[in-house]
């Protein structure tokens, strides 16, 4: 009779811990806030308006509300952390639906064709800095 040993992996797999994963998450929104600021700035050097409905937004406006919004998505992360069964794919498949219908009201903006496009170009800049940083610390 012949027999096989299997191997065992004795490496436990860690799990990130939420102070991890909400540090990471800080420094994302950080530098994803300040990238839509340059992204705006760059798009207004450009010649772009950031005027939506007769109100300009400056340069900051749009990384204080990448700062606001990122920190809701870090609040669903530790929520998908705890109670998803596959937290990295909800986290995926989550914020890349919410990025998605986040260019509704850019859509819907009365705005310029080209602030249109600026709005979403902030959006995916923010999003692509953020979602895979913190996809990295979910399990």
């Amino acid at each position: 009779m012949t027999t096989f040993a299997v191997p065992t992996s004795t490496t436990p797999t860690t799990v990130p811990t939420a102070g991890a994963l909400l540090r990471t998450g800080a420094v994302a929104t950080v530098a994803a806030a300040a990238a839509t600021a340059v992204v705006a700035a760059a798009g207004q050097a450009v010649g772009i308006g950031t005027a939506v409905s007769g109100a300009t937004i400056q340069a900051t406006g749009f990384a204080v509300l990448t700062a606001i919004f990122s920190v809701v998505g870090l609040a669903i992360a530790t929520v998908l952390r705890r109670f998803a069964r596959s937290p990295r794919t909800a986290w995926i498949r989550t914020t890349v639906a919410l990025t998605v219908l986040s260019f509704v009201p850019d859509v819907l903006a009365d705005a310029t064709v080209a602030t249109k496009v600026l709005l979403m170009l902030t959006h995916v800049a923010a999003a692509a800095i953020v979602i895979p940083a913190v996809a990295r610390k979910l399990a």
